[in-house]
């Protein structure tokens, strides 16, 4: 891919639709893939700033023997419950915020040619401005419930409130640059994967107007 800088492509989309399969096989190809879920576990690290002001906000029931947040009671507890799951959201998705333009950047200033950053809630934390092109997968509503349930755990209600709380996968597709649906084999996916790949190849070649208005200087 011809350009002068890397290519940021942010991939997002509902629970349990195949993101993090999409993901894998782009890194397969060579790309290099930044994680907003894996970002979100390293910001609550023992120790962190960000897990100090979660312990005070929800207590210390929160927290593991070993001092490692329980996402699980933390789940819970925010479950249903607008008002602390909004300053859940609000707390630690600054603290993403901050750590994905660092790695972002830290990648290509080493000449990374094809940058994928993984976030399920691209469009709801207003993140599409840190990538140049959005890539938004979808599943069929019957198999999205279903892999969610194979979840440990996982209750059916717990799900359809899941799924209810996100953006429609409607609203992402009609927002994104690129859909890809996980609906056929593993073999189907790796070639639209493939051929999404040629497609962002033809565009790069092109040119193409980027959705990015943050820098890899940038702290915003």
């Amino acid at each position: 891919m011809e350009r002068s800088e890397g290519v940021i492509l942010g991939i997002t989309g509902g629970v349990a639709v195949g993101k993090s399969t999409v993901a894998k096989i782009l890194a397969e190809r060579g790309a290099a893939v930044v994680s907003a879920d894996e970002l979100a576990r390293e910001v609550v690290a023992p120790g962190s700033k960000t897990l100090r002001i979660l312990v005070a906000y929800f207590g210390t029931d929160i927290l593991r023997r070993d001092g490692t947040l329980d996402r699980q009671v933390l789940g819970d507890i925010v479950f249903g419950n607008e008002e602390k799951r909004s300053f859940l959201n609000a707390v630690t998705h600054a603290a993403i915020a901050e750590l994905a333009v660092r790695r972002l950047g830290d990648l290509e200033a080493r000449g990374a040619e094809l940058i994928v950053y993984e976030s399920p809630l691209l469009f709801e934390a207003k993140a599409e401005g840190r990538v140049d092109l959005v890539l938004v997968v979808k599943a069929p509503e019957k198999e999205q419930r279903d892999r969610l349930l194979r979840r440990p755990g996982m209750t059916a209600a717990r799900a359809q409130t899941m799924i209810a709380a996100q953006m429609s996968q409607q609203e992402k597709a009609s927002r994104g640059d690129f859909v890809i649906e996980t609906d056929g084999t593993l073999k189907e996916l790796e070639e639209k994967v493939d051929a999404l790949l040629l497609r962002l190849r033809e565009l790069i070649s092109a040119g193409f107007r980027s959705r990015r208005v943050t820098r890899p200087d940038s702290r915003a």
